[in-house]
Protein backbone atom coordinates (compact mmCIF):
# COMPACT_ATOMS: atom_id res chain seq x y z
CA UNK A 1 0.00 0.00 0.00
CA UNK A 2 0.92 3.61 -0.35
CA UNK A 3 1.69 4.06 3.29
CA UNK A 4 4.93 2.01 2.83
CA UNK A 5 5.99 4.68 0.34
CA UNK A 6 6.60 6.93 3.61
CA UNK A 7 6.58 4.56 6.59
CA UNK A 8 9.94 3.07 5.31
CA UNK A 9 11.57 6.51 6.55
CA UNK A 10 9.47 5.46 10.14
CA UNK A 11 12.48 3.49 10.98
CA UNK A 12 13.48 2.30 14.57
CA UNK A 13 12.81 4.44 17.81
CA UNK A 14 15.28 3.34 20.04
CA UNK A 15 14.49 2.76 24.05
CA UNK A 16 16.25 6.46 24.34
CA UNK A 17 13.38 8.36 23.06
CA UNK A 18 15.26 11.92 24.34
CA UNK A 19 18.52 11.43 21.79
CA UNK A 20 18.47 14.29 19.75
CA UNK A 21 18.89 13.71 15.78
CA UNK A 22 21.10 13.91 13.55
CA UNK A 23 19.02 14.34 10.58
CA UNK A 24 15.61 15.64 10.32
CA UNK A 25 12.90 14.22 7.59
CA UNK A 26 9.78 16.35 6.59
CA UNK A 27 7.30 14.67 4.12
CA UNK A 28 4.78 17.10 2.80
CA UNK A 29 1.64 16.97 1.75
CA UNK A 30 2.68 17.14 -1.77
CA UNK A 31 4.50 13.59 -0.51
CA UNK A 32 1.79 11.83 1.07
CA UNK A 33 -0.17 12.88 -2.33
CA UNK A 34 2.21 11.11 -4.38
CA UNK A 35 1.87 8.01 -1.52
CA UNK A 36 -2.26 8.27 -2.13
CA UNK A 37 -1.38 7.68 -6.19
CA UNK A 38 1.25 4.98 -5.44
CA UNK A 39 -1.55 3.48 -3.27
CA UNK A 40 -4.79 3.53 -4.96
CA UNK A 41 -3.58 0.41 -7.31
CA UNK A 42 -3.40 -1.50 -4.48
CA UNK A 43 -6.27 -0.75 -2.40
CA UNK A 44 -8.49 -1.61 -6.07
CA UNK A 45 -6.44 -5.00 -5.70
CA UNK A 46 -7.51 -5.10 -2.22
CA UNK A 47 -11.06 -4.58 -2.76
CA UNK A 48 -10.65 -7.33 -5.87
CA UNK A 49 -10.35 -10.13 -2.80
CA UNK A 50 -13.91 -9.22 -0.99
CA UNK A 51 -15.39 -12.46 -0.32
CA UNK A 52 -18.87 -11.88 0.22
CA UNK A 53 -19.73 -14.88 2.24
CA UNK A 54 -23.20 -17.19 0.82
CA UNK A 55 -26.22 -16.10 2.03
CA UNK A 56 -30.10 -17.00 1.82
CA UNK A 57 -33.58 -15.72 2.60
CA UNK A 58 -37.45 -15.70 2.22
CA UNK A 59 -39.83 -12.86 0.21
CA UNK A 60 -43.47 -12.76 -0.31
CA UNK A 61 -43.62 -11.79 -4.13
CA UNK A 62 -47.03 -11.38 -5.53
CA UNK A 63 -48.63 -13.65 -6.81
CA UNK A 64 -46.86 -16.60 -6.55
CA UNK A 65 -46.54 -16.17 -2.48
CA UNK A 66 -43.09 -16.86 -0.35
CA UNK A 67 -40.16 -17.17 -2.49
CA UNK A 68 -36.98 -18.65 -0.58
CA UNK A 69 -33.44 -17.65 -2.57
CA UNK A 70 -29.99 -18.02 -2.50
CA UNK A 71 -26.90 -16.30 -3.56
CA UNK A 72 -23.39 -18.30 -3.94
CA UNK A 73 -20.13 -18.12 -5.74
CA UNK A 74 -19.87 -14.41 -5.53
CA UNK A 75 -16.86 -13.32 -7.45
CA UNK A 76 -15.56 -9.27 -7.59
CA UNK A 77 -14.89 -8.92 -11.32
CA UNK A 78 -14.20 -5.05 -11.01
CA UNK A 79 -13.30 -2.03 -8.73
CA UNK A 80 -13.38 1.82 -9.58
CA UNK A 81 -12.22 4.43 -6.82
CA UNK A 82 -12.84 7.44 -9.05
CA UNK A 83 -12.15 9.69 -5.77
CA UNK A 84 -9.58 9.57 -2.67
CA UNK A 85 -7.62 11.95 -0.49
CA UNK A 86 -5.42 11.48 2.07
CA UNK A 87 -5.52 13.65 4.91
CA UNK A 88 -2.99 14.34 7.77
CA UNK A 89 -4.80 14.02 11.35
CA UNK A 90 -2.62 16.02 13.88
CA UNK A 91 -0.83 13.81 16.81
CA UNK A 92 -2.05 10.66 15.16
CA UNK A 93 -1.68 9.69 11.44
CA UNK A 94 -3.40 9.84 8.34
CA UNK A 95 -7.04 9.90 7.01
CA UNK A 96 -7.64 8.27 3.78
CA UNK A 97 -10.93 8.96 2.25
CA UNK A 98 -12.63 7.04 -1.01
CA UNK A 99 -15.67 8.26 -2.76
CA UNK A 100 -17.96 7.18 -5.76
CA UNK A 101 -16.33 4.26 -6.09
CA UNK A 102 -18.03 1.29 -7.72
CA UNK A 103 -18.07 -2.51 -7.78
CA UNK A 104 -19.15 -4.99 -10.11
CA UNK A 105 -19.67 -8.69 -9.02
CA UNK A 106 -21.44 -11.65 -10.25
CA UNK A 107 -22.41 -15.05 -9.05
CA UNK A 108 -25.22 -17.83 -8.98
CA UNK A 109 -29.07 -17.48 -8.07
CA UNK A 110 -31.17 -20.62 -6.92
CA UNK A 111 -34.87 -20.57 -5.57
CA UNK A 112 -37.90 -22.52 -4.74
CA UNK A 113 -41.32 -21.38 -4.14
CA UNK A 114 -45.15 -22.86 -4.37
CA UNK A 115 -43.10 -25.94 -2.17
CA UNK A 116 -42.27 -27.89 -5.55
CA UNK A 117 -40.78 -25.55 -8.15
CA UNK A 118 -36.93 -25.27 -7.90
CA UNK A 119 -34.62 -22.79 -10.07
CA UNK A 120 -31.56 -21.34 -11.02
CA UNK A 121 -29.16 -19.25 -12.94
CA UNK A 122 -26.14 -16.61 -12.66
CA UNK A 123 -26.69 -12.70 -11.85
CA UNK A 124 -24.75 -9.74 -12.05
CA UNK A 125 -24.54 -7.15 -9.51
CA UNK A 126 -23.26 -3.57 -9.57
CA UNK A 127 -22.54 -1.28 -6.29
CA UNK A 128 -22.64 2.43 -7.15
CA UNK A 129 -22.19 5.37 -4.40
CA UNK A 130 -19.67 3.05 -2.28
CA UNK A 131 -17.94 5.63 0.02
CA UNK A 132 -14.88 4.35 2.31
CA UNK A 133 -13.14 6.87 5.18
CA UNK A 134 -10.39 4.98 7.71
CA UNK A 135 -8.12 6.74 10.15
CA UNK A 136 -4.45 5.07 10.57
CA UNK A 137 -2.70 5.53 13.48
CA UNK A 138 1.30 5.32 13.50
CA UNK A 139 2.62 4.05 16.70
CA UNK A 140 6.04 2.33 17.68
CA UNK A 141 5.32 -1.71 18.89
CA UNK A 142 7.76 -3.41 21.98
CA UNK A 143 10.48 -3.75 19.36
CA UNK A 144 10.92 0.22 18.42
CA UNK A 145 9.60 -0.14 14.76
CA UNK A 146 6.56 1.15 13.79
CA UNK A 147 3.09 -0.02 13.99
CA UNK A 148 -0.34 0.73 11.89
CA UNK A 149 -3.84 0.43 13.01
CA UNK A 150 -6.78 1.10 12.45
CA UNK A 151 -8.23 4.15 14.74
CA UNK A 152 -11.40 4.30 12.90
CA UNK A 153 -13.64 3.20 9.76
CA UNK A 154 -17.01 3.77 8.34
CA UNK A 155 -18.44 2.36 4.95
CA UNK A 156 -21.44 3.25 3.18
CA UNK A 157 -22.54 1.70 0.02
CA UNK A 158 -25.40 3.93 -1.72
CA UNK A 159 -26.76 1.61 -4.15
CA UNK A 160 -26.57 -1.87 -5.38
CA UNK A 161 -28.48 -3.46 -8.48
CA UNK A 162 -28.90 -7.27 -9.21
CA UNK A 163 -29.74 -8.52 -12.66
CA UNK A 164 -30.80 -12.40 -13.09
CA UNK A 165 -29.86 -13.69 -15.92
CA UNK A 166 -31.40 -18.15 -16.72
CA UNK A 167 -34.12 -19.98 -15.79
CA UNK A 168 -37.42 -17.75 -14.95
CA UNK A 169 -34.94 -14.67 -14.15
CA UNK A 170 -38.07 -12.44 -15.64
CA UNK A 171 -39.84 -13.58 -12.76
CA UNK A 172 -36.96 -13.19 -9.90
CA UNK A 173 -35.95 -9.48 -11.40
CA UNK A 174 -39.49 -8.54 -10.22
CA UNK A 175 -38.01 -9.01 -6.67
CA UNK A 176 -34.46 -6.91 -6.83
CA UNK A 177 -35.53 -4.48 -4.49
CA UNK A 178 -35.47 -7.20 -1.74
CA UNK A 179 -32.37 -9.00 -2.81
CA UNK A 180 -30.47 -5.68 -3.33
CA UNK A 181 -30.91 -4.44 0.03
CA UNK A 182 -29.67 -7.39 1.30
CA UNK A 183 -26.76 -7.17 -0.99
CA UNK A 184 -25.64 -4.01 -0.13
CA UNK A 185 -25.79 -4.38 3.74
CA UNK A 186 -23.52 -7.59 2.80
CA UNK A 187 -21.14 -5.72 1.49
CA UNK A 188 -21.49 -2.54 3.80
CA UNK A 189 -20.37 -5.36 6.72
CA UNK A 190 -17.41 -6.64 4.69
CA UNK A 191 -15.69 -3.50 3.91
CA UNK A 192 -13.76 -1.75 7.20
CA UNK A 193 -12.99 -5.32 8.43
CA UNK A 194 -11.69 -5.84 5.25
CA UNK A 195 -9.38 -2.23 5.61
CA UNK A 196 -8.51 -3.01 8.75
CA UNK A 197 -6.84 -6.40 7.49
CA UNK A 198 -4.57 -4.44 4.69
CA UNK A 199 -3.57 -1.72 7.53
CA UNK A 200 -2.87 -5.14 9.63
CA UNK A 201 -0.42 -6.28 6.68
CA UNK A 202 1.20 -3.71 6.58
CA UNK A 203 3.23 -4.55 10.10
CA UNK A 204 4.52 -7.24 9.06
CA UNK A 205 6.42 -5.34 6.13
CA UNK A 206 7.15 -2.68 8.85
CA UNK A 207 8.85 -5.16 11.37
CA UNK A 208 11.69 -6.36 8.35
CA UNK A 209 13.24 -2.49 7.73
CA UNK A 210 16.33 -2.38 7.61
CA UNK A 211 17.72 0.46 9.57
CA UNK A 212 21.51 0.43 9.06
CA UNK A 213 23.20 0.93 5.60
CA UNK A 214 26.52 0.01 4.73
CA UNK A 215 28.81 2.82 3.87
CA UNK A 216 32.07 1.47 2.76
CA UNK A 217 34.14 -1.66 4.03
CA UNK A 218 35.29 0.83 7.22
CA UNK A 219 31.36 2.51 8.52
CA UNK A 220 27.81 2.24 8.41
CA UNK A 221 25.44 4.75 9.17
CA UNK A 222 22.27 4.20 11.31
CA UNK A 223 18.85 5.67 10.30
CA UNK A 224 16.78 5.02 12.85
CA UNK A 225 14.05 7.16 14.24
CA UNK A 226 14.99 8.72 17.89
CA UNK A 227 11.56 8.98 18.74
CA UNK A 228 8.01 9.23 17.37
CA UNK A 229 6.53 10.81 14.18
CA UNK A 230 5.35 14.14 14.33
CA UNK A 231 1.78 14.63 12.67
CA UNK A 232 1.31 18.42 11.88
CA UNK A 233 -1.69 19.39 9.92
CA UNK A 234 0.56 19.73 6.16
CA UNK A 235 3.44 17.50 7.08
CA UNK A 236 4.95 14.45 8.88
CA UNK A 237 8.46 14.92 10.42
CA UNK A 238 10.95 12.40 11.37
CA UNK A 239 13.60 12.50 13.90
CA UNK A 240 16.63 10.13 12.49
CA UNK A 241 19.50 8.86 14.20
CA UNK A 242 21.66 9.78 11.46
CA UNK A 243 25.01 8.57 13.18
CA UNK A 244 28.01 6.86 11.40
CA UNK A 245 29.62 4.03 13.24
CA UNK A 246 32.49 1.11 12.11
CA UNK A 247 31.15 -2.09 11.04
CA UNK A 248 30.57 -4.39 13.81
CA UNK A 249 31.35 -1.58 16.15
CA UNK A 250 28.90 0.94 17.15
CA UNK A 251 30.81 3.13 19.35
CA UNK A 252 29.76 6.69 20.59
CA UNK A 253 31.83 9.77 19.64
CA UNK A 254 33.05 12.27 22.20
CA UNK A 255 30.22 15.00 21.37
CA UNK A 256 26.46 14.79 20.99
CA UNK A 257 23.80 16.19 18.64
CA UNK A 258 22.08 19.12 19.69
CA UNK A 259 18.39 20.17 19.10
CA UNK A 260 18.18 21.68 15.65
CA UNK A 261 14.80 22.46 13.35
CA UNK A 262 13.96 22.41 9.64
CA UNK A 263 12.73 25.62 8.12
CA UNK A 264 9.36 26.37 8.11
CA UNK A 265 8.98 25.32 4.12
CA UNK A 266 6.33 22.73 2.92
CA UNK A 267 6.47 24.04 -1.19
CA UNK A 268 8.13 20.48 -1.87
CA UNK A 269 7.36 17.00 -1.60
CA UNK A 270 10.75 16.13 0.58
CA UNK A 271 13.35 18.15 3.05
CA UNK A 272 16.19 16.02 4.62
CA UNK A 273 17.58 18.24 7.00
CA UNK A 274 21.71 17.16 8.13
CA UNK A 275 23.31 18.73 11.12
CA UNK A 276 27.19 18.97 11.16
CA UNK A 277 27.36 15.88 14.06
CA UNK A 278 26.10 13.40 11.27
CA UNK A 279 29.65 14.43 9.35
CA UNK A 280 31.53 14.54 12.07
CA UNK A 281 30.28 11.17 13.11
CA UNK A 282 31.75 10.28 9.81
CA UNK A 283 35.09 11.28 10.63
CA UNK A 284 35.03 10.10 14.17
CA UNK A 285 34.68 6.37 12.29
CA UNK A 286 37.20 6.64 9.50
CA UNK A 287 39.27 8.29 12.36
CA UNK A 288 39.00 5.22 14.64
CA UNK A 289 39.71 2.92 11.35
CA UNK A 290 42.97 4.13 10.87
CA UNK A 291 42.12 5.27 7.32
CA UNK A 292 42.30 9.21 7.34
CA UNK A 293 46.31 8.72 6.94
CA UNK A 294 47.90 9.40 3.50
CA UNK A 295 51.60 8.57 2.53
CA UNK A 296 52.81 11.40 -0.40
CA UNK A 297 55.87 10.04 -2.41
CA UNK A 298 57.56 11.80 -5.21
CA UNK A 299 55.88 9.57 -8.04
CA UNK A 300 52.58 11.26 -6.87
CA UNK A 301 53.53 14.86 -7.72
CA UNK A 302 53.33 15.97 -11.36
CA UNK A 303 56.70 15.86 -13.35
CA UNK A 304 56.00 19.31 -14.00
CA UNK A 305 56.91 20.47 -10.74
CA UNK A 306 60.29 21.53 -9.94
CA UNK A 307 59.49 20.34 -6.17
CA UNK A 308 60.74 16.87 -5.36
CA UNK A 309 59.98 14.86 -2.49
CA UNK A 310 64.06 14.42 -2.28
CA UNK A 311 66.86 14.99 0.12
CA UNK A 312 68.27 17.05 -2.11
CA UNK A 313 65.36 19.48 -2.32
CA UNK A 314 64.94 19.26 1.27
CA UNK A 315 68.86 19.72 1.97
CA UNK A 316 68.09 23.28 0.49
CA UNK A 317 66.45 24.75 3.00
CA UNK A 318 67.76 22.00 6.61
CA UNK A 319 71.24 21.49 5.60
CA UNK A 320 71.25 18.26 8.18
CA UNK A 321 69.20 16.33 5.93
CA UNK A 322 71.83 17.16 3.13
CA UNK A 323 74.49 16.10 5.03
CA UNK A 324 73.18 12.84 6.87
CA UNK A 325 71.04 11.98 3.97
CA UNK A 326 72.47 13.14 0.40
CA UNK A 327 70.60 11.82 -2.95
CA UNK A 328 67.69 9.94 -1.40
CA UNK A 329 64.53 10.20 -2.06
CA UNK A 330 61.63 10.68 0.51
CA UNK A 331 58.49 9.58 2.01
CA UNK A 332 55.83 11.69 4.23
CA UNK A 333 53.23 9.92 6.04
CA UNK A 334 50.47 12.53 7.09
CA UNK A 335 48.23 11.44 9.87
CA UNK A 336 45.62 12.47 11.66
CA UNK A 337 45.87 13.19 15.31
CA UNK A 338 42.04 14.52 16.23
CA UNK A 339 38.53 14.03 15.01
CA UNK A 340 38.16 16.73 12.15
CA UNK A 341 35.23 18.93 12.63
CA UNK A 342 33.00 20.25 10.16
CA UNK A 343 31.21 23.69 10.27
CA UNK A 344 28.54 24.72 8.07
CA UNK A 345 28.66 27.78 6.56
CA UNK A 346 26.57 29.95 4.05
CA UNK A 347 26.52 27.60 0.49
CA UNK A 348 29.93 25.07 2.38
CA UNK A 349 31.50 23.80 5.08
CA UNK A 350 34.73 24.01 6.74
CA UNK A 351 36.85 21.51 8.28
CA UNK A 352 39.11 22.24 10.57
CA UNK A 353 41.47 19.41 10.61
CA UNK A 354 44.79 18.36 13.41
CA UNK A 355 47.43 16.33 11.77
CA UNK A 356 51.12 14.99 12.23
CA UNK A 357 53.77 15.23 8.90
CA UNK A 358 56.29 12.65 9.68
CA UNK A 359 59.32 12.90 6.86
CA UNK A 360 61.07 9.81 6.04
CA UNK A 361 64.06 9.31 3.78
CA UNK A 362 64.21 6.53 2.05
CA UNK A 363 67.09 4.49 2.58
CA UNK A 364 68.76 2.41 -0.48
CA UNK A 365 67.83 -0.96 1.08
CA UNK A 366 63.98 0.82 1.03
CA UNK A 367 64.09 1.01 4.71
CA UNK A 368 63.04 4.56 6.26
CA UNK A 369 64.94 6.95 7.73
CA UNK A 370 62.75 9.45 10.29
CA UNK A 371 63.83 12.69 9.33
CA UNK A 372 60.97 15.30 11.85
CA UNK A 373 57.86 15.21 12.39
CA UNK A 374 55.48 18.64 11.98
CA UNK A 375 52.46 19.77 13.40
CA UNK A 376 50.01 21.03 10.83
CA UNK A 377 46.60 22.99 11.32
CA UNK A 378 44.65 22.93 8.03
CA UNK A 379 41.08 24.19 7.34
CA UNK A 380 39.54 23.21 4.09
CA UNK A 381 36.22 24.12 2.85
CA UNK A 382 33.98 21.71 1.39
CA UNK A 383 31.61 22.16 -1.06
CA UNK A 384 28.92 19.83 -0.90
CA UNK A 385 26.99 18.41 -3.44
CA UNK A 386 24.91 15.22 -4.30
CA UNK A 387 26.60 12.60 -6.94
CA UNK A 388 24.64 9.89 -7.51
CA UNK A 389 22.26 10.01 -5.47
CA UNK A 390 25.00 10.06 -2.68
CA UNK A 391 26.21 13.03 -0.59
CA UNK A 392 29.55 14.47 -1.63
CA UNK A 393 31.97 16.69 -1.07
CA UNK A 394 34.97 19.20 -3.07
CA UNK A 395 37.95 20.31 -1.03
CA UNK A 396 39.55 23.03 -1.25
CA UNK A 397 42.94 24.37 0.88
CA UNK A 398 42.02 27.99 2.83
CA UNK A 399 45.42 27.95 5.29
CA UNK A 400 47.74 25.80 7.05
CA UNK A 401 49.86 26.46 10.44
CA UNK A 402 53.03 24.50 10.28
CA UNK A 403 55.13 24.33 13.82
CA UNK A 404 57.99 21.89 14.72
CA UNK A 405 57.17 19.26 16.83
CA UNK A 406 60.40 16.83 16.74
CA UNK A 407 63.93 16.67 14.63
CA UNK A 408 66.29 14.46 13.93
CA UNK A 409 68.59 16.48 11.74
CA UNK A 410 69.02 19.68 13.98
CA UNK A 411 66.62 22.88 14.07
CA UNK A 412 65.39 24.59 11.18
CA UNK A 413 62.91 27.52 10.20
CA UNK A 414 59.20 25.61 10.26
CA UNK A 415 58.27 28.35 7.75
CA UNK A 416 60.42 27.59 5.01
CA UNK A 417 58.80 24.25 4.72
CA UNK A 418 55.47 25.93 3.45
CA UNK A 419 55.80 26.20 -0.36
CA UNK A 420 56.90 22.46 -0.16
CA UNK A 421 53.54 21.43 1.22
CA UNK A 422 51.43 23.53 -0.65
CA UNK A 423 52.44 21.53 -3.55
CA UNK A 424 51.87 18.38 -1.87
CA UNK A 425 47.94 19.62 -0.87
CA UNK A 426 47.47 20.94 -3.99
CA UNK A 427 48.34 18.33 -5.92
CA UNK A 428 48.36 14.99 -3.97
CA UNK A 429 46.12 15.55 -0.84
CA UNK A 430 43.05 17.55 -1.83
CA UNK A 431 42.68 14.98 -5.22
CA UNK A 432 42.95 11.99 -2.73
CA UNK A 433 40.43 13.75 -0.94
CA UNK A 434 38.12 14.99 -3.62
CA UNK A 435 38.42 11.41 -4.96
CA UNK A 436 37.20 9.65 -1.68
CA UNK A 437 35.18 12.20 0.39
CA UNK A 438 31.71 10.63 -0.31
CA UNK A 439 29.73 10.42 2.69
CA UNK A 440 27.57 7.78 1.10
CA UNK A 441 24.22 8.45 2.38
CA UNK A 442 22.34 7.14 -0.05
CA UNK A 443 19.17 8.38 -0.70
CA UNK A 444 18.03 6.15 -3.11
CA UNK A 445 18.63 3.09 -0.96
CA UNK A 446 17.53 4.52 2.65
CA UNK A 447 14.23 6.54 1.79
CA UNK A 448 12.86 6.24 -2.08
CA UNK A 449 13.36 3.51 -4.57
CA UNK A 450 12.48 6.37 -7.42
CA UNK A 451 14.31 9.38 -7.27
CA UNK A 452 15.94 11.63 -9.83
CA UNK A 453 19.02 13.08 -9.31
CA UNK A 454 17.98 16.39 -11.11
CA UNK A 455 14.90 16.44 -8.02
CA UNK A 456 17.80 17.10 -5.28
CA UNK A 457 18.54 20.69 -4.38
CA UNK A 458 20.87 21.43 -1.65
CA UNK A 459 20.84 24.40 0.84
CA UNK A 460 22.45 25.65 3.99
CA UNK A 461 19.78 27.10 6.80
CA UNK A 462 20.17 28.96 10.08
CA UNK A 463 18.84 26.96 12.68
CA UNK A 464 17.50 28.89 15.67
CA UNK A 465 18.93 26.16 17.47
CA UNK A 466 22.97 24.79 17.25
CA UNK A 467 23.11 21.57 15.76
CA UNK A 468 25.39 18.89 16.41
CA UNK A 469 29.47 20.04 16.70
CA UNK A 470 28.58 23.04 15.08
CA UNK A 471 30.10 26.00 16.45
CA UNK A 472 28.12 29.16 16.75
CA UNK A 473 27.89 31.44 13.94
CA UNK A 474 27.02 35.48 13.58
CA UNK A 475 23.73 36.49 15.03
CA UNK A 476 23.39 33.94 17.01
CA UNK A 477 22.29 31.44 14.37
CA UNK A 478 24.16 28.02 13.07
CA UNK A 479 23.93 26.30 9.81
CA UNK A 480 22.03 22.67 8.73
CA UNK A 481 22.55 21.63 5.41
CA UNK A 482 18.93 20.72 3.72
CA UNK A 483 18.39 18.46 0.89
CA UNK A 484 15.35 19.78 -0.71
CA UNK A 485 13.20 17.14 -2.72
CA UNK A 486 10.82 18.33 -5.52
CA UNK A 487 9.20 15.23 -6.81
CA UNK A 488 9.76 12.28 -7.55
CA UNK A 489 9.82 10.14 -10.99
CA UNK A 490 5.89 9.64 -12.49
CA UNK A 491 4.61 12.13 -10.38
Amino acid sequence: MFLCCWLGLVALIPTTLSTNPGVKVRLTEKGIEYGRQLGMAVIQQKLRSIKIPDFSGTETVSPIGKVQYSLSNMHIVNVGLPKSSVDLVPGTGVTLSIGDAFISLNGNWRVKYLRIIKDSGSFDLNVNGLSIATTISIKSDETGRPAVSTASCSATVGSAKVKFHGGASWLYNLFTTFIDKALRNALQKQICPLVADAVSDLNPQLKTLNVLAKVDKYAEIEYSMVSSPTVLKSSIDLSLKGEFYNIGKHQEPPFSPAAFNLPPQNNNMLYIGMSAFTVNSAAFVYNNAGVLSLSVTDDMIPKSSPIRLNTNTFGVIIPGIAKQFPGLMMKLLMKMEKIPTLTFEPNNATVQATTTVTAFAIQTNSTLSPLFVLNLEASVSARMFVSEMKLAAAVTLNKMDLTLAKSNVGDFQVSALNSILQVVFKWVVIPTVNGEFILTLNFKEVFFTKISKKDFHLHFHSSSKVPGNIRQTTGGTSRIIVFNYICLDNY
